[in-house]
């Protein structure tokens, strides 16, 4: 029995995904190795057929370690599989004049697609309309399911391991959406009860700059991170504050203190999304631990990332490679024994506060503060400005490099170092990239969340003098003939006086 017959005016939904080689050197592009996509009714979203293929390169050399770890799909599985040519006809008539729908399709997969039949020198297909579920659930679900990286949104729902096989990740896309527009239709059934932000945990702390006080009821932008308190001393110990706050760069959900989730289960799939995003999406995002003890091990897009304080660092140890970025350049990466790492330092002193000297492409601040490193701390910043500064000058870079510890003249011994607090762009709304928790003298710590982008209102919170714990990554820049390591905050805890 064939396939349902397709109606005339092609009204269909088509959910597709490709899987591809991740580019190594300069000037090197992006090869199909896998084209998977569902056509569903859009009224009913009932599938009316599928189609998968594996494809294979014009160079089977393209297919390297770091592509494999990002789908698993090997020089051998793709042999003897057709050439993109093969399958052009097919892709075509699959989603010529329909609505394309994905996850994170306008970025990454509609541009493979139009790449290879441009290569080919046939005329590529054309959308009726396009839905990128990536955007659409940022805006219409919030960051209550982190990252909104397909593998964050199936492990918030319970979904299972994301395969990053095509018709697989189509599948769980689907269910993804279905599942999202259920709580949607809920919430908004009772609007009394089930308020905007009705999901963020009663603990959780609201900013405000109408009162300047904290309140409890939950703000515009939704941050779904339960409060952790750490209300005895045994309790301190094994389950330290920031350690138990600090996720992956993945922003997976972290659980309650005792909670038996094991972020463990999720290397393999972080790993993959991880390569496919830093390949897909970093030319225009923001630079980007599960714990219990000191240490922290999650992957990420080229193997593991330990979170050390500094005094767990061996400065021999340290070393920096380059490793392929997007569209086929290369970026220093800082190692510890091998393992890409970021630091957690606990008790860091603002000595200047929040700086809004500098300004984005869109006009907002670009946000940092001046904290006093530790003796222990600026030898290993200093270390990896060496390791760092001396990879850029063997690479041919030629740009000025700025230490990453300051110490003026004068006051050489008493050093500065800058933690910058991103911005991210959800829907039209600015929010802080970094997540900021405030701790009470009783020990409890819980999650800020802020009503609307406010330099201002975040300001107040940084005064010198007060203490900050961080867990924060160490981000080479080469930009306008300055270059050096730049320190980005992934989590905050403020301590309140």
């Amino acid at each position: 029995m064939g396939p349902p017959p397709l109606s005339d005016d092609r009204s269909e939904i088509v959910f597709f995904d490709v899987e591809t080689t991740v580019p190594t050197r300069p000037g090197q592009g992006f090869a199909i190795l896998e084209f998977g996509a569902i056509l569903v009714c859009p009224r009913k979203l009932t599938e009316l057929r599928n189609y998968s293929t594996l494809v294979r390169p014009a160079d089977l050399s393209l297919i390297t370690p770091l592509s494999e770890r990002c789908n698993g799909i090997n020089a051998e599985a793709v042999s003897s599989a057709p050439t993109f040519a093969d399958i052009a006809h097919a892709v075509y008539d699959l989603l010529h004049g329909r609505i394309w729908a994905g996850h994170n399709i306008l970025r990454f997969d509609c541009v493979r697609v139009k790449d290879a039949f441009a290569a080919i020198n046939q005329t590529p297909p054309e959308p009726k309309g396009t839905i990128d579920s990536l955007l659409l659930l940022t805006q219409k679900f919030g960051r209550r399911a982190g990252n909104m990286k397909m593998a964050t949104l199936a492990t918030y729902f319970g979904l299972g391991q994301q395969t990053h096989r095509s018709l697989d990740d189509v599948r769980m896309n689907l269910e993804v959406l279905k599942y999202c527009a259920t709580v949607l239709f809920l919430e908004s059934s009772l609007p009394d009860i089930f308020t905007e932000n009705s999901w963020v945990s009663p603990n959780a702390v609201t900013r405000s700059r109408s009162n300047g006080k904290s309140r409890s009821e939950g703000g515009l932008l939704n941050m779904n991170k339960d409060s952790v308190s750490v209300s005895s001393p045994e309790t301190a110990d094994k389950y330290h504050p920031i350690l138990s706050l600090a996720t992956s760069s993945t922003n997976v959900d972290v659980p309650n203190v005792g909670d038996s989730f094991n972020f463990r289960d999720l290397q393999d799939e972080v790993n993959r999304e991880s390569v496919r995003a830093d390949v897909a999406m970093n030319e225009t995002s923001i630079p980007s631990p599960d714990s219990a003890t000191s240490l922290s091990v999650l992957q990420t897009s080229s193997s593991s990332i330990v979170v050390l304080e500094p005094e767990k660092i061996s400065i021999p140890s340290i070393d920096a490679s380059l490793v392929p970025s997007y569209h086929g350049s290369r970026r220093i990466e800082l190692l510890h024994e091998g393992f890409p790492f970021q630091l957690l330092c606990s008790g860091l002193k603002v000595r200047f506060g929040i700086s809004t000297k500098f300004v984005d492409s869109a006009g907002r601040p670009r946000l940092s503060f001046v904290v006093d490193p530790s003796p222990s701390l600026c030898n290993v910043l200093e270390a990896c400005d060496n390791v760092a500064r001396k990879l850029s000058a063997e690479s041919g870079g030629g740009s000025d490099w700025r230490p990453v510890v300051i110490r003026k003249e004068g006051f050489y011994n008493y050093p500065t170092i800058r933690l910058h607090i991103p911005t991210a762009v959800c829907g039209e709304i600015a929010i802080y990239a970094t997540e900021i928790y405030q701790k009470e003298s009783s020990g409890s710590v819980q999650r800020l969340l802020f009503s609307k982008f406010d330099a201002e209102e975040l300001g107040a919170m940084f005064k010198p003098g007060t203490f900050v714990d961080a867990v924060f990554s160490l981000d080479l820049y080469d930009y306008h003939q300055n270059a050096g390591i730049k320190l980005v905050a992934k989590k905050l805890i403020i301590h309140c006086k």
